[in-house]
């Protein structure tokens, strides 16, 4: 057994906080084990609650066109989430479930070793970039934690609800694609 396979099924029996008790299932994460781009959403929705695999709703349709729009196949990234269970009603993680769930993240990124991670939306944004990030203010922009360059896209539902963001998160993308042509020759750009 490697170690995805190991962390994966310790997370699976997580009960480290109150949303193990409303989950249908762990939505651990998704994609290539040795991507080098990092894609962190905030937490399951409903569809992601019944399949155990991120962004799978109409917001994982979107991500998955935002991908393609760059040339980027999702298969060649990893997507995981803040949390690993869903929030019940789809509301905001709470500070107490982002801590108890952030070993798990952590974990994931000591294992990938990405180059590039894209925080999906504002609360990814504050527990990966800086707690006061500002996502109408800051996203596109580009931040270096431990070694990795991070930036932040508006959260593909918040896209759905407001498209007069669609522009802007077109420029962001292109931002994307250049930096990942540059520090990821592997992903195929």
């Amino acid at each position: 057994m490697d170690d995805w396979q190991i962390l994966r099924r310790e997370c699976l029996e997580c009960r480290n906080c109150g949303l193990a008790q409303t989950r249908t299932t762990v939505v651990f994460g998704d994609g290539c084990e040795t991507a080098e781009v990092l894609l962190v959403g905030e937490g399951p929705g409903q569809n992601e609650d019944e399949q155990g695999i991120p962004f799978v709703g109409k917001a994982g349709q979107l991500l998955d066109d935002m991908l393609e729009m760059i040339g980027l196949d999702r298969t060649k990234v990893y997507v995981a989430n803040t949390v690993k269970c869903r929030p019940p009603q789809n509301r905001d993680p709470l500070n107490v479930e982002m801590a108890a769930c952030r070993g798990w993240l952590d974990r994931q990124i000591e294992l990938l070793h990405p180059k590039i991670l894209v925080c999906l939306g504002r609360i990814a944004a504050k527990e990966l970039i800086k707690d006061d990030f500002r996502i109408t203010a800051e996203h596109g922009q580009w931040f270096v934690r431990d070694g990795v360059q991070m930036t932040a896209l508006y959260h593909p539902s918040a896209l759905l609800r407001d498209p007069s963001k669609r522009p802007e998160t077109f420029e962001d993308l292109k931002g994307l694609q250049a930096k990942i042509r540059e520090l990821c020759p592997e992903t195929g750009l």
